[in-house]
């Protein structure tokens, strides 16, 4: 998966979400296998590391992660599976 291939995305993408008791989500696993609490997956998204997420600035004044917008609502980081 690279961009020569096909246009495909080499980047990590987010497989899989932890959640606390309240369904906020707290940790995250790559494509690539990696586990990342809330605040490394932070970095590594705002870095432009991983594909289809992207942080926005809540009304809190905090940054957020998201799944970016497509229109399909079965990849959303709330409908991923849990690890």
């Amino acid at each position: 998966m690279n961009d020569f291939n096909g246009g495909q995305d080499a980047r990590e993408h987010i497989v899989a979400v932890q959640k606390d008791g309240d369904g906020d989500l707290t940790a995250f696993k790559t494509s690539g296998g990696r586990v990342l609490d809330y605040s490394t997956a932070l970095q590594e998204v705002q870095a432009g590391h991983i594909a289809g997420v992207n942080t926005f600035k809540g009304k809190d004044g905090e940054f957020y992660i998201r799944g970016d917008a497509d229109g399909d609502p079965t990849n959303n980081l709330d409908q991923l599976p849990l690890f």
